[in-house]
C-alpha cells in the first residue's frame, strides 16, 4: 500500500478511493518532472465547461484519474474539465475532483495540485454532489511543489503525508493543527483591485494603510495564483485568503467552483479550527445548484474571517473591533 493510513478508521471503499488518488498523483508528479522533456504540459487544449482555457496537464490529468477510478467504489464522478457528472459501474461514493488547480503556473515551476471532495452517493448525480459541503465524507488536496504531499480530512481533523521518493509510500507525519493566528500577511489578486465591491477595497485599505491605519501594524502580500499552494501556507503559518466576486463580467460570483474548489478547501479549513465563507455566509452551509456553479471565498482564522464579514454587514464596526469581540 502506497499510503500509510494506520491510526484511521475509514471504510473500506474510501481507503480504496484514498490509495487510488495518491497512486494517480504520483504518476502525474512524475510527468510534471518531465515538463518540456518530452511535452508542453502547458500548451492550450481549449476551454472547459467553466470557460476557463484547457491546459495539456488539465486534460492529462483528468483522464489519469478517470482511468484509475474504473473498478473502484465511486459511482459517480464530477470533473471541472467535463461538462456533465460521469456515471461509472461503482458502488457507494461520489467524488468530485478538480484535477489540476493553478494551471496557469504550470510553464513556471510553481506550485499545482489536485482538490477532491467526497459525498456518499445518492439516487442521481444531483443528489449526491448539490447538497451542503458539511456532508462531505472527505475532503482535500494534493501538492506537487519541492514535496509531493497530500492534506486531507474525514471529519476528525487535518492530516498530513507526503511522498518518500525513496520507498515510493506516502509517509503520515503529525496532524495539522489549528491555524496560527495573528500572521499578518493576506492573499488576493490585487491586479482585480478596481473591479472589487466596496467592503472588499475598505478592508485591503485598511491592511494596507499598515501601522499608521486602524490595525496598527504592517501587513505582508502574497499571491500565488494555486489555491492549493495558497491554502497549504495558510494551514501552516496563517493569514487570510480572499477571492470575492467584482465588477467585471461573469464575475459576479468569483472565480472559483463551489463543489470541487471551495467546499474542499472549506472542510480543511474548518477542520483547521478556521472559517470560510463567501465574505459573509459559511461556504459549507450552502447549497450549489448547478456543477459548475460559482462562488466568492474567504478563509483563514475565525477573528479575522469575521472582520472581512463586518466589512459587508456592519462597516462602521468593521475596522475597530478587536480580535476577541469578533
Amino acid at each position: 500500500m502506497s499510503l500509510d493510513l494506520d491510526g484511521l478508521t475509514l471504510s473500506p471503499e474510501l481507503a480504496d478511493l484514498m490509495q487510488r488518488l495518491t497512486d494517480t498523483a504520483t504518476t502525474l508528479q512524475r510527468i510534471i518532472a518531465r515538463n518540456g522533456i518530452t511535452e508542453d504540459l502547458s500548451a492550450a487544449q481549449g476551454v472547459n465547461a467553466g470557460g476557463d482555457g484547457q491546459k495539456a496537464l488539465d486534460v492529462i490529468a483528468d483522464e489519469a484519474f478517470k482511468d484509475a477510478l474504473k473498478d473502484s467504489a465511486v459511482l459517480y464522478y464530477a470533473s471541472e474539465e467535463d461538462d456533465d457528472y460521469i456515471t461509472f459501474d461503482g458502488g457507494n461514493l461520489a467524488l468530485a475532483i478538480d484535477p489540476l488547480d493553478g494551471s496557469s503556473n504550470i510553464d513556471v515551476n510553481v506550485t499545482i495540485g489536485t482538490i477532491f471532495s467526497v459525498f456518499p452517493a445518492a439516487a442521481t448525480p444531483e443528489a449526491s454532489f448539490l447538497r451542503k459541503g458539511r456532508e462531505q465524507i472527505a475532503g482535500g488536496f494534493i501538492i506537487y511543489g519541492p514535496q509531493l504531499a497530500l492534506i486531507a480530512s474525514f471529519g476528525d481533523g487535518v492530516h498530513k503525508w507526503v511522498f518518500d521518493p525513496d520507498t515510493g509510500r506516502f509517509e503520515r507525519l503529525a496532524d495539522l493543527g489549528k491555524i496560527p493566528t495573528g500572521k499578518a500577511e493576506f492573499a488576493i489578486n490585487a491586479s482585480n483591485a478596481r473591479h472589487w465591491p466596496a467592503p472588499v477595497k475598505a478592508y485591503i485599505d485598511d491592511l494596507l494603510a499598515g501601522e499608521t491605519g486602524p490595525r496598527g501594524k504592517n501587513y505582508n502580500a502574497r499571491w500565488v495564483a494555486s489555491l492549493v499552494a495558497e491554502t497549504y501556507r495558510i494551514l501552516h503559518r496563517g493569514g487570510v485568503f480572499l477571492y470575492p466576486g467584482d465588477g467585471r463580467e461573469g464575475y459576479a460570483r468569483g472565480r472559483l467552483r463551489h463543489l470541487y474548489e471551495c467546499a474542499p478547501i472549506a472542510m480543511l479549513i474548518e477542520q483547521a479550527g478556521g472559517a470560510a465563507t463567501d465574505g459573509v455566509n459559511p461556504i459549507l452551509d450552502e447549497v450549489p445548484t448547478k456543477l459548475h456553479e460559482r462562488t466568492p471565498l474567504v478563509f483563514g482564522p475565525v477573528a479575522e474571517v469575521k472582520r472581512v464579514a463586518l466589512y459587508f454587514t456592519d462597516p462602521a464596526r468593521a475596522a475597530q473591533a478587536a480580535d476577541d469581540q469578533l
